[in-house]
């Protein structure tokens, strides 16, 4: 795949909009190269949610009452799982260095790179999600409770995550430290998206929970890629 910070055929440096399409054509192409990562990533979230019924017994109130935030859970350690590929191949493969040289600010190449991952690791987990809620004995009268908490939420997990990769690009124990940087801060989404669920299984208003999820990811939006920027640029000096 052509390089996206390459010269037009004019010679001219291509624009703000196309280097941003460019990069997220050329995220959603190596990862559509590589679907044994998004397939893993599925198979993780299926695999954690089916743990918790082992360890509290497979009664159906019990279930019910926990499907939520073991949907919720096991979907943030999913997202946690994938986040060791956000920018590492392209620090590998000498393409960040170029990503920092492009004309459009590195800020807006990170939510470029976290677009794409979101289309292969947050969209797959929200069509997942009603399987694995039955599974658990959710209540199907919340299932759209649920897809919704998580549309609004995992762009929070992907522009948070961002952060963290950029943290830890290049750092020893790399793996390690990104989970203890990553889930403090993942905490309020978690306890936002899981409140909307378990609001609409008790018959009360899930527009609360709703809007502070989404506040959160417009936060998230506006803090995270500047963050991960700072930390990127960190890695490459």
């Amino acid at each position: 795949m052509s390089d996206p910070m390459a010269p037009g055929p004019s010679g001219a440096t291509p624009g703000l909009g196309r280097t941003l399409l460019a990069v997220l054509r050329r995220d959603l192409a190596r990862t559509a190269g590589r679907s044994g990562d998004v397939v893993a990533v599925l198979a993780f979230f299926v695999v954690a949610a089916t743990l918790f019924p082992l360890g509290v017994g497979p009664g159906p109130q019990v279930l019910s009452r926990i499907a939520s935030g073991v949907v919720w859970a096991s979907a943030l350690l999913a997202v946690l799982l994938s986040l060791d590929r956000l920018f590492d191949t392209d620090r590998n493969d000498g393409a960040l260095e170029a990503l920092a040289l492009a004309p459009a600010p590195l800020a807006l190449v990170v939510v470029a790179k976290v677009v794409a991952h979101w289309l292969t690791t947050g969209l797959p987990l929200i069509v997942a999600a009603p399987v694995v809620a039955i599974m658990l004995q959710i209540d199907s009268a919340v299932l759209g409770t649920l897809m919704l908490s998580l549309a609004v939420g995992t762009p929070a997990l992907s522009l948070i995550g961002a952060i963290g990769a950029a943290l830890t690009l290049g750092a020893r124990r790399g793996a390690a430290l990104m989970p203890l940087l990553l889930l403090p801060l993942y905490v309020p989404v978690l306890i936002f998206g899981v409140g909307a669920v378990e609001a609409a299984a008790n018959g009360l208003p899930t527009g609360p929970h709703l809007m502070l999820l989404g506040a959160g990811s417009v936060l998230a939006l506006a803090l995270a890629p500047l963050a991960a920027a700072a930390g990127l640029r960190a890695a490459l000096d």
